[in-house]
């Protein structure tokens, strides 16, 4: 079964993204468990197996910071040649934002090197673009020139907004940007104000938002976070879900597709060595 899909800034993409953490080494939890990951997808072939299996569903883009992460564009290419399909990248570059000559040149080559690696959209990593946001002035400082700068690189461009004052900025002041990235799971993590807030502002936004971390990095089931996920998000959102196997992919895959079913997901049950009927 395909997953559903989106429209955003005039390119079809699937409702759910592929996530990048679980396959670079940002666990979220420890460096153990980022050594785990990194041993894990060591080799670019790792990846081949686990792309392949959201492309059999049709979850075709993927997010991650391409353009600036060392060796992260040529894994998908490799990954993208082996599987003879093509994956849309969300790229999320980290920038310099200072207001010199120099940081600006700097920055407008990250952006030709995002169109370089074959990316779709370009998407300023939240850990940059907060810099800019005047809470007093409700703006995004100097924001119009990067975003000119990525529509003049063909990219298509966007916000990551892990402050949710972002999304309310943009709208208010009509930059222009196409999609947002926030994060958002039922229990709150890393969110800057409470979920309630956040589901209200993503409501109110005047394009696609791009959820990240359903999940909380692990900190509750796929089950239960990816169901409510879906369960409150608009028809235009989307999820971006991350794994480390092929069986993750297929598991988070049916949960998601169930939810927006309103069915039951077909899972096998946990193993136990104890196994009781009660636990299934």
């Amino acid at each position: 079964m395909m997953f559903p899909r989106t429209i955003v800034g005039g390119v079809s993409l699937p409702r759910m993204l592929i996530g990048t953490n679980w396959l670079f080494g940002w666990s979220h939890t420890g460096h153990a468990a980022d050594m785990v990951i990194g041993e894990i997808h060591a080799r670019t072939d790792s990846f081949v197996p686990v792309l392949a299996a959201y492309l059999k569903h049709g979850v075709d883009a993927i997010m991650g910071p391409f353009s600036t992460h060392p060796g992260a564009a040529d894994k998908i290419r490799t990954a993208q040649d082996a599987l003879g399909k093509k994956i849309i990248l969300i790229d999320t570059p980290v920038i310099n934002v200072d207001d010199n000559a120099a940081a600006r040149a700097e920055t407008q080559a990250i952006f030709k090197r995002s169109a370089q690696i074959g990316s779709t959209f370009c998407l300023i990593h939240h850990s940059c673009c907060e810099q800019l946001v005047n809470k007093n002035r409700r703006i995004i400082d100097r924001l119009p020139d990067y975003l000119g700068m990525i529509r003049d690189a063909g990219l298509i461009p966007g916000l990551s907004a892990h402050m949710p004052e972002i999304v309310q900025y943009c709208d208010l002041n009509g930059y222009d940007v196409e999609t947002y990235i926030q994060i958002f799971n039922c229990l709150g993590f890393l969110m800057q104000i409470e979920i309630e807030s956040v589901i209200r502002i993503i409501h109110d936004a005047k394009k696609p938002v791009m959820t990240i971390k359903p999940m909380a990095a692990g900190r509750t089931t796929p089950y239960v976070g990816l169901t409510f996920n879906w369960k409150v998000l608009r028809p235009i959102d989307m999820v971006t879900v991350g794994v480390l196997s092929p069986h993750e992919a297929e598991e988070d895959i049916e949960i998601s597709l169930a939810a927006l079913e309103h069915r039951l997901p077909n899972l096998e049950g946990r193993s136990s060595p104890a196994t009781q009927s009660i636990i299934r």
